[in-house]
């Protein structure tokens, strides 16, 4: 039985889009980064922590053949990461960092089963146009950035803002489908 250890409608969303069944998990893992972490280690340690926590709130009887995954995604600007905006102030901050740059978004995701422990990420690049300041106001004022990391969402109006996209549509989103499905066959869950 195949778990995904997530609350988010999009990555249950793109999870389905691979055909696969499976169960949700409310798992509850701290996103702080350590001192000196590089973005790239911290989205892979958080990514895993999400799946082993997911992991460890199975019945010992139900481990046996489940399979876990988990995956977490990060906007990173000049090593710097760009997690969710605390407030409407905090959201309008990082859109107008963001603006009329490029960026990366890095998106992990890991799989747990009673045997193996594996991961891959996919690093996507992201230029925004420029941004008015009332562009910034009325996309924070839809309170779509609240819960995104970076303060946008590509699948929402956050779409509009984006000049360039090199990479994954899905790795940006949350979820990297290519990522996700060859792991989903290494674990024997995909064909």
């Amino acid at each position: 039985m195949l778990y995904l250890a997530s609350q988010s409608p999009r990555r249950r969303e793109l999870l389905a889009q691979l055909g696969v069944t499976f169960s949700v998990l409310d798992v509850d893992v701290t996103e702080i980064p350590l001192a000196k972490e590089a973005p790239v280690d911290y989205v892979q340690r958080v990514a895993r922590d999400k799946a082993h926590a997911g992991w460890q709130s199975l019945a010992p009887q139900v481990q046996a053949d489940a399979v876990v995954i988990a995956s977490d995604t990060e906007v990173v600007l000049d090593n710097r990461i760009f997690g969710k905006p605390n407030d409407a102030e905090d959201a309008s901050r990082m859109l107008r960092t963001l603006a009329a740059r490029a960026h990366e978004v890095m998106s992990a995701v890991w799989m747990i089963s009673a045997e193996h422990a594996r991961g891959d990420i996919c690093i996507s690049r992201v230029r925004f146009a420029h941004l008015s300041e009332a562009a910034i106001a009325a996309y924070v004022a839809t309170g779509e950035p609240f819960g995104k990391a970076g303060a946008y969402a590509i699948q929402g109006k956050g779409a509009t803002f984006i000049e360039h996209l090199e990479g994954s549509y899905s790795g940006v989103m949350g979820l990297p489908l290519f990522e996700t499905a060859r792991l989903l066959q290494s674990f024997g869950v995909m064909a």
